[in-house]
C-alpha cells in the first residue's frame, strides 16, 4: 500500500481582475472631480463674480426722493407735450404715402404716460424686481452653461493630457463603466451648478429689493413664469457641461476643444447667419436662447433673394418654442457624447 502526497495547488501567474462596482466608481470620481484644482478655481471665480455684481448692482439702484419723482414726472410730461407737437406737425404734412397706408400708420399713434418708464429720468431708479426677474435668470443661465462648458471641457481634458485614463483601466478594464461614471458625475455637478446660480440670482435680487426696492405687489404669475424659466435655465447648464464634455473627449484636448466650439459660434454661426438666413433655426445659439428666454423666441429671416421689385424683404418670423430648442440641444448633445463613448470604448489608448 503505497501513500499518495497530494501536492498544493500552483498559483495563477495571471494578473487577477479587479471588478469595482458602479457605486465605488462613482464615489472615486466623484472625489477626483471635487479634487480638481481648475474646477475649484472657476468655482471661486465664479463666487467673485457674484459679490463684485451684486455690489456694483447696489451702486446703480437707489430710493429716489419726492422731488426727483416730481421733477421726472414733469420731465415725462414735457417728451410726450414735444412728440405729440411733432406728430401734429407730421399729421398736418405727412408728404408722401406709400400705397396702402394713411398719415396715422407714417406718423404714428400718440404717446401716453403709459409708454414712458420713470426710471429713464432718475439717476439711480429704484429696482423693479418684476420687470428684472426673467433678464436676471437668462443671464445667469448664460454665465453657468459657460462656466458648466469650461467645467466639462477640462473634466475629461485633463484626464487624457495626464493620462489618468489609462491608469484608471488598470482598476477598472470595463470603459463604457468609466465613462458612464463620469458623465454621471458630470451632470449632477452641472446641475447642482445651475440651482445655485438660478439660487444666486434670487439672493442677488432680495439684496436689492431690501436695499432699493419699489415696494409694489408683484404680479400674481411672477413666480411661476420664473420657475419655470430657471428651470429651463438649468436645463441649459447641464446641457452646456455634457456638450463641452463630448466635444473633448472627441478630440482628446480641453484648448482644442474651447478652439472649435469658439470657432463656431463666432465664425460659422455668423458665416450661416449671412449666407443661409433660413439656416439659423437649427443654429445652437438660437436654441440656447429660445429655451430659457420665456415664451420662446421668434427670429426674423431676412431671405434677400426674396426681395421685391423695390428691393424691400419681407422678414420671415419662425417661432423656436421650448420643446423643439431642448429636442434639438438634447440631440445633439446626445450624439456628441456617444460618439466619445463608443470611440473610447474602440479605440486603443496609449
Amino acid at each position: 500500500m503505497s501513500a499518495v502526497v497530494e501536492q498544493p495547488p500552483v498559483p495563477s501567474t495571471e494578473p487577477t481582475e479587479q471588478r469595482a462596482g458602479l457605486g465605488a466608481l462613482l464615489r472615486s470620481e466623484l472625489h477626483r472631480f471635487r479634487s480638481r484644482r481648475f474646477i475649484q478655481v472657476v468655482l471661486v471665480v465664479g463666487l467673485l463674480g457674484w459679490i463684485a455684481a451684486t455690489v456694483i448692482a447696489l451702486t446703480q439702484y437707489g430710493t429716489p426722493s419726492a422731488d426727483a419723482l416730481a421733477r421726472a414726472e414733469q420731465q415725462a410730461e414735457q417728451d410726450i407735450a414735444m412728440n405729440e407737437e411733432f406728430r401734429e406737425e407730421c399729421l398736418a404734412d405727412p408728404g408722401e404715402i406709400p400705397e396702402g397706408m394713411d398719415p396715422d400708420d407714417v406718423c404714428g399713434p400718440p404717446m401716453t404716460r403709459a409708454d414712458i418708464d420713470l426710471s429713464w429720468y432718475l439717476d439711480r431708479p429704484p429696482f423693479d424686481f418684476a420687470e428684472a426677474a426673467p433678464a436676471g435668470a437668462f443671464g445667469f443661465a448664460a454665465l453657468a452653461a459657460v462656466l458648466a462648458g469650461l467645467i466639462g471641457a477640462t473634466w475629461i481634458g485633463a484626464e487624457w493630457s495626464s493620462r489618468n485614463l489609462v491608469a484608471l483601466l488598470f482598476w477598472i478594464p470595463q470603459r463604457m463603466r468609466v465613462m458612464t461614471a463620469k458623465i454621471v458625475v458630470l451632470a449632477g455637478a452641472c446641475l447642482l451648478l445651475g440651482v445655485v446660480a438660478q439660487a444666486g440670482w434670487l439672493a442677488m435680487s432680495g439684496i436689492l429689493r431690501a436695499a432699493a426696492g419699489t415696494g409694489e405687489a408683484l404680479p400674481p404669475n411672477l413666480w411661476s413664469d420664473l420657475l419655470q424659466t430657471q428651470g429651463r435655465a438649468v436645463l441649459l447648464t447641464v446641457i452646456a457641461g455634457l456638450l463641452a464634455f463630448g466635444l473633448t473627449n472627441l478630440v482628446r484636448n480641453t484648448g482644442a476643444a474651447l478652439g472649435i466650439g469658439f470657432v463656431y459660434i463666432v465664425i460659422v454661426e455668423s458665416a450661416v447667419r449671412a449666407l443661409q438666413p433660413t439656416w439659423q433655426p437649427w443654429l445652437l445659439s438660437n436654441n440656447a436662447v429660445a429655451l430659457v428666454e420665456q415664451g420662446g423666441s421668434t427670429l426674423y429671416i431676412y431671405d434677400y433673394d426674396q426681395q421685391d421689385a423695390t428691393g424691400f424683404v419681407e422678414p420671415i418670423e419662425y417661432y423656436l418654442g421650448h420643446l423643439q430648442s431642448g429636442i434639438m440641444l438634447a440631440i445633439v448633445t446626445a450624439v456628441i457624447v456617444a460618439i466619445g463613448a463608443v470611440l473610447f470604448a474602440r479605440r486603443d489608448i496609449h
